[in-house]
């Protein structure tokens, strides 16, 4: 059976950046204040024209480039986005279309900041039924879109901007193990209440802002820190590994205290943690593939690299992969 092997990282952020001195002329808030509870300095604006198919358009001219792969070539494009284009159609053939990526198909996954370990995982069982040969795997979202900018607890922590993976079949190395988890209790705790099916948008739910992300923060906080620490731990274990065996672990960001809090329970010393959140804040299914773009010349083959990550629903888990470049 052959091995999903990463062959390539690309990822795309705007040129324009919300900082915190911005958000102190349009809500009760500082930079000290935003700073101490989340890590955050700034994050990243989409232009009202693009949207996350832009982001994918860019990760994936990056990905073809790195890997000497043709577009043709590609068997499937899966993208992890909560902020899709549109409700219909997905996102991932709009990739597609906008890349010329002719052959493949494709089709959008939402786990919300678990999106892109569950959309990688799902990736690799393609390449390991020997029927695919490579497959693209895109973490992108829009997360301004769904801003109460009115609502200082939420809109200080998201921007936009993702990234992606080229998975190519190979002998050795790659994704090797994953345990990933929901629960449904957590639909209350982090949602955009209208919008959907169950309640369409209509002029009164407008106006009472229920198209807007909205959270209990300090619920998601706990279980985060719980979900992450303990799939991390669980696949450690399964997989006869510890955290010194461990080169880099690549979280979910959210907020820096969690990522902290994660660390320091299962003994993983920062400097093997890769954190970018106080330039880019928490982008959803973006984060994780956002690390790696930006940690991908301190990352060596052979690494072993455990991705965890936690989301509304509630979603949560960890990926363990060999790096293969």
């Amino acid at each position: 059976m052959p091995n999903a092997l990463i062959t390539a990282v690309g990822g795309y952020v705007s040129d324009k950046i919300l900082s915190n001195s911005d958000l102190e002329k349009i809500m009760d808030t500082n930079d000290e204040w935003i700073t101490t509870r989340t890590g955050i300095k700034e994050r990243r604006v989409l232009p009202e024209d693009q949207a996350v198919s832009d982001i994918g358009l860019n990760v994936v001219q990056q990905l073809l480039a790195k890997s000497n792969s043709r577009a043709e070539e590609v068997d499937l494009l899966i993208c992890a986005t909560c902020t899709g284009d549109y409700i219909i159609p997905d996102t991932a053939n709009n990739i597609c279309y906008k890349s010329g990526l002719v052959n493949a198909f494709g089709f959008d996954l939402n786990a919300a900041c678990s999106g892109f370990v569950f959309a990688l995982y799902t990736a690799a069982q393609f390449i390991e039924t020997g029927r695919y040969k490579k497959v693209i795997v895109i973490g992108g979202e829009k997360m301004t879109s769904y801003m109460n900018y009115e609502d200082r607890t939420t809109s200080i922590l998201f921007g936009d901007g993702g990234g992606g993976v080229m998975l190519e079949a190979g002998e050795e190395y790659g994704v090797i193990d994953a345990i990933l988890k929901g629960d449904g209790i957590g639909c209350q705790m982090l949602k955009v209440e209208a919008g959907g099916s169950l309640k369409p948008m209509n002029q009164e739910r407008l106006d009472n802002r229920e198209g807007f992300v909205t959270q209990d923060g300090r619920q998601i906080y706990k279980r985060a820190v719980n979900g992450m620490s303990s799939t991390v731990v669980e696949v450690l274990e399964r997989n006869n590994l510890t955290a010194q065996d461990i080169r880099w672990l690549v979280p979910h960001q959210a907020n820096e205290r969690i990522i902290n809090s994660v660390a320091n329970s299962i003994d993983f010393p920062m400097e093997k943690v890769m954190l970018n959140i106080a330039k880019y804040g928490n982008t959803s299914a973006g984060t994780i593939p956002l690390c790696l773009w930006e940690y991908e010349d301190q990352l060596n083959k052979g690494d072993n690299v455990i991705l965890t990550s936690f989301g509304g629903g509630f979603t949560w888990g960890s990926l363990y992969l060999k790096w293969a470049y």
